[in-house]
């Protein structure tokens, strides 16, 4: 049953001499925003430590599984769900490999959607090019344009090529996306979650889904200092620079930091959304102990020490809520002690919550 209650969340975390969260666009320097030089934590980044967290912590539990993890293909979940609820995808192709083209199959790297299948039937070994009934037919097209050993093979692309014409994908009626959009909610914890874009054109159609639980970026309290320090690996990667360097083979590069910095994010919870995902109050429990103690499982020499500080939870008694979320936000306050001094520790802080005069039907829980 999903949960009948609207929530807010005030998330407090911290950095020390570490990097939260590096910009791909600009050399992996910690975000900021540049007007005012306070740090930002996307929340993509956030999400991730969550998904992460749960994977270690529930792994096995099909009703816990992650849609997107790490080197997933998420297009072979939406095959599984259909396959799981016997409805069908459409029709693979599969044809023996000629003899004068078997050499020439085991080099070749193949996409997404192309496998070989060896059979060995009374010693006599025969090779099946099969190709997948929910492949990606422009992909493979622009893959034998781009692939050097099919390109200099032309009886080899014409031969993939008649493959391919066999292969033919079914598209799913509404009724069927929205079965496998079901199964997908039921099986993934991230899209019961926060919800997720599954009208892929490369697997069958499980819809989209809007996730009950959203954040913000995080944002520092302050304004951040990045610094970058040089550091020296005691090695070389090829004999080549050994060579250049005449055996004192050292590598330099350049690391990162920032010295301290308090963000803050802020999160809701939707008793609307979570009907339509099955997002339950088993869920949101896991969702708040992901979020305390996401960071002792992220630990690395790149994050530095990251902590959760507090969790702080705005119950509303009603699936609608009652109160609007940012007068509950404004009650947060967060101030330096020391306005002379840099801040280098949480303890630097004033953290108050104004609790008097609360709105009727809200109760704060700290987790």
């Amino acid at each position: 049953m999903s949960i009948k209650n609207r929530y807010e969340f005030i998330l407090l975390f911290d950095v020390q001499d570490g990097n939260p969260n590096g910009d791909p666009d600009a050399g992996n320097l910690p975000r900021l925003d540049p007007e005012t030089a306070c740090g930002l934590i996307t929340d993509v980044c956030l999400k991730r430590k969550i998904r992460n967290y749960v994977q270690i912590t529930k792994d096995g539990l099909k009703d816990y599984d992650i849609y997107v993890k790490e080197k997933a293909v998420l297009g072979r979940a939406h095959v599984e769900a259909f396959k799981e609820l016997n409805i069908d995808v459409g029709q693979e192709s599969r044809k023996l490999i000629p003899r004068e083209l078997v050499e020439v199959t085991n080099e070749v790297n193949w996409p997404e959607g192309l496998s070989v299948f060896i059979q060995d039937a009374d010693g006599d070994e025969t090779m099946e090019l099969v190709i997948a009934s929910d492949a990606d037919k422009k992909a493979i097209k622009e893959w034998l344009k781009s692939e050097e050993i099919v390109k200099k093979n032309k009886a080899f692309k014409k031969f993939i090529g008649d493959v391919l014409k066999d292969a033919k994908s079914r598209k799913p009626t509404a009724d069927e996306t929205k079965k496998g959009r079901e199964w997908m909610c039921q099986r993934y914890f991230d899209i019961r979650t926060f919800g997720a874009v599954m009208s892929l054109k490369s697997a069958p159609n499980c819809g989209q889904v809007r996730g009950p639980v959203q954040l913000t970026f995080a944002r520092s309290v302050d304004p951040i200092v990045t610094l970058e320090h040089s550091i020296t690996r005691m090695a070389v990667a090829t004999e080549e620079e050994a060579e250049k360097q005449q055996g004192d083979n050292r590598t330099m590069g350049r690391k990162h930091t920032v010295p301290y910095g308090l963000y803050v994010a802020h999160g809701f919870v939707s008793a609307h959304f979570a009907a339509q995902t099955g997002f339950s109050d088993a869920d949101l429990e896991l969702l708040w102990e992901a979020l305390v103690n996401m960071f002792e499982h992220d630990h690395s020499a790149a994050r530095g020490l990251m902590t959760t500080r507090k969790l702080i939870v705005f119950k509303h008694n009603s699936e609608l809520g009652n109160a609007r979320a940012q007068e509950l936000f404004d009650r947060l306050t967060v101030k330096r002690k020391d306005e002379s001094k840099p801040p280098r520790d949480y303890a630097d802080y004033e953290v108050t919550l104004n609790e008097n005069n609360m709105p009727e039907g809200v109760k704060v829980e700290r987790k």
